[in-house]
Formats: C-alpha cells, sequence, structure tokens
C-alpha cells in the first residue's frame, strides 16, 4: 500500500517551493502527498502537486500587544482543532513542516497524536516558529550546519540541504552565457515571492545614472509588486531601457537560468536556486528581521565569492549605479563568481529529505 505525508507550510513561496520539491520526489516513489497551508497559497499553491490541499487557520506573532497576542493565539488554536481533525481522518505515516508559523497548528497536532513528523529548517538560523516545535517533532532537517542550538535539539539534526523544486534542477542545465561588454546584459531583479518596493524604488533612480549607452545594453526582468508595476515600467520606457514587469513569474527558474546578474534578498529557496543554477548575484538580505536569517543565508554564497551582499541601508541608487558599472565590464568575475555558486550548491537535497521521510515514515508513531 503507498504511504501518506501530509506535509505543512506557509504561503509564500519560500515555504512552499522547498515543500513542492519533496512532494514531486515522494510521488514519484509511489507515496500520496496532502498539503496543510494557509489561504495565502493561492497563487503558489495552484500548481501543487497535492491530492487535497487544506486551508488551516493560523497568525503569525508579531509584537508584543495583549490584544494582538490574544488574537494570534485563539487562531492558532483553532488551526490546531481543524488540523487534528485531518490527521485524524488522513492518518498520514509522516507529517513533515517547511517553517512559519502557519505550519505550527499541523505539526503541533501531529504531536498531540503521535504521529511521526520532520521539521525542516531552510534558513541558516532557526526561526522562532521551528524553535517552539523542535522539541516535539522526531527529526529535524536542516539546510545548513546549525550552532547554539539546545542540546537536546542535536540528536534529531540532519544536515539534508534545502530542496529545490524540478523545474530548478531542469534549467540548472543551462550554461552560464557571460555578457559581452559590448553587448546586450541580461539583469534579473526579484525581492523574494512577494516582490519589493525597495527594489521598484532603487533601480529605475539607479539606472537612470548610467550613461545612455551603458543603459541600452539593458535587458531587465523586474519583479516588482501590482501597485508598483506601472511605475516601474513606465520609469523604464521614459528611460529607453528594455525591460518587462511582473508580480510574478510562473518560469522564475528558466529566468534565473537566463540572467547573466540577479539582484534580490537572501531567503534561503533564493540563495539554494542561486546555487544549483549557478548565477552570480547581489544579494540585499532583508533588514529588521529578528533573526537575520536572510544575512546568515547570504554569507553561504559570500564565503566562495558566488554573490555579493549588501546591506539595504547601504544600497543607495548611486551605489547601485557602480556596482552595475563594474559588473558590467566584469565578465570573467561574473564567470567566477557562477563557477562558486554552484559549488556549494545541494542538487541532492530533496533526494536526502526523501529518504529521511520514509526513515521517519518506518518509526514508532504512539497514536492514541
Amino acid at each position: 500500500m503507498s504511504k501518506t505525508v501530509l506535509l505543512t507550510a506557509g504561503g509564500s513561496g519560500g515555504h512552499l517551493f522547498p515543500a513542492q520539491a519533496l512532494a514531486d520526489e515522494l510521488i514519484r516513489r509511489g507515496w500520496i502527498v496532502e498539503l496543510a497551508t494557509d489561504e495565502r497559497a493561492d497563487k503558489y499553491g495552484s500548481a501543487f502537486p497535492a491530492r487535497k490541499i487544506h486551508i488551516i487557520a493560523s497568525e503569525t506573532l508579531r509584537g508584543r500587544n495583549p490584544v494582538a497576542l490574544a488574537r494570534t493565539a485563539v487562531r492558532l488554536l483553532l488551526g490546531t482543532v481543524q488540523a487534528r481533525k485531518v490527521i485524524r481522518s488522513l492518518k498520514p505515516d509522516v507529517v513533515a513542516g517547511f517553517g512559519g508559523y502557519p505550519t505550527f497548528p499541523p505539526m503541533f497536532a501531529a504531536r498531540l497524536t503521535g504521529t511521526p513528523s520532520i521539521l525542516h529548517e531552510a534558513n541558516g538560523v532557526m526561526g522562532r516558529a521551528n524553535r517552539l516545535l523542535a522539541k516535539g517533532v522526531t527529526a529535524i532537517a536542516t539546510s545548513l550546519p546549525m550552532d547554539n542550538l539546545p542540546e537536546d535539539f542535536t540528536d534529531k539534526l540532519v544536515e539534508t540541504g534545502n530542496p529545490v523544486r524540478d523545474a530548478v534542477l531542469n534549467a540548472s542545465e543551462i550554461f552560464y552565457t557571460p555578457p559581452d561588454t559590448h553587448g546586450p546584459f541580461r539583469l534579473l531583479v526579484f525581492g523574494g515571492s512577494q516582490g519589493a518596493r525597495f527594489f521598484s524604488d532603487l533601480l529605475p533612480p539607479a539606472l537612470e545614472k548610467l550613461a545612455p549607452e551603458v543603459r541600452a545594453r539593458l535587458r531587465v526582468v523586474q519583479q516588482c509588486r501590482p501597485e508598483d508595476m506601472d511605475r516601474v515600467q513606465a520609469a523604464y520606457d521614459g528611460l529607453g531601457v528594455q525591460a518587462e514587469c511582473a508580480p510574478f513569474f510562473q518560469d522564475m527558474p528558466q529566468r534565473i537560468a537566463q540572467a547573466q546578474l540577479v539582484i534580490c534578498r537572501s531567503g534561503a529557496s533564493s540563495v539554494s536556486e542561486l546555487s544549483v543554477l549557478g548565477r552570480p548575484a547581489i544579494l540585499v538580505p532583508l533588514p529588521g528581521a529578528l533573526d537575520q536569517d536572510q544575512a546568515a543565508n547570504a554569507k553561504v554564497l559570500e564565503k566562495v565569492g558566488g554573490g555579493w551582499p549588501i546591506p539595504q541601508a547601504d544600497l543607495f541608487p548611486a551605489r547601485m549605479t557602480s556596482e552595475l558599472e563594474r559588473f558590467m565590464n566584469a565578465p570573467d568575475l561574473l564567470i567566477e563568481a557562477a563557477r562558486q555558486a554552484r559549488s556549494v550548491a545541494r542538487p541532492d537535497a530533496v533526494k536526502r529529505l526523501a529518504d529521511l521521510v520514509e526513515k521517519v515514515s518506518n518509526s514508532e508513531g504512539d497514536r492514541p
């Protein structure tokens, strides 16, 4: 008989994409896959290869306002009740969570029902929700070496890497094509699965400072928030820059593979995909994050020379202009960065994580 897994992930691409990669691999191995997520998954979840998608109530912990804390607690309790019903009905062999507060109800419900479970941590720093859940899970899969974790976590740790989707693995077969110093320069800009207003405000004035003959070389693909898209496209049109702007690109792996330089945040999925695809990038970690997880992720590429992290506070238009001028005239630098980015890739991460799922599914679940 086929085994069943309940995957749980928040509705952002950073959480859903690794879960999707695992789903594809487990289906190839004959598993039945279902997904528990939140209401944000509509944009990304439509392509998720699950037999059924369960929308579970959840809420992210924000601030210390008593009213907000009470609202969060109620939502998480409601979600846990919903998730427990799903687990009792589905009777999965294992539950696998991919971080964020939307995974809290299903993962906690797995603990309540004695269902074997795996928690996957994509970032270089364990997030708050995962720390709360880690004590009650069977195994913790990590993408990177983890330091400063409680001792009772260490015997559960298995370093698998961060799974990337089949589309990324397929696109990794495309060789990096360096720019000609007088030819077109393909620049890709994105701010994570939700887009980033910062890049929409930064790039047009930065490109305006370039010499007209340099601007004419640019072929820009940029992910923008819907409310920013028209003004950004109009700015590029006014500058004579060939640009394609959209709120979301379904073929993002292909877009990354075609780029000669990427400018993006340094979420775990972005860093993993850049390394598997072998593409040089200017990385701008999301500022203000309590755990500074994106800064830790960016260091993975920085250490080997595969990317260049720049704090958002330091990246004003004139700085962006000078960085673009430097890279557009340094194809050898980009070639080496592409090679070094690929050197830290973990293209087998999804197989390693699927192996762990199968191992944990065979563990004894003490279900009440």
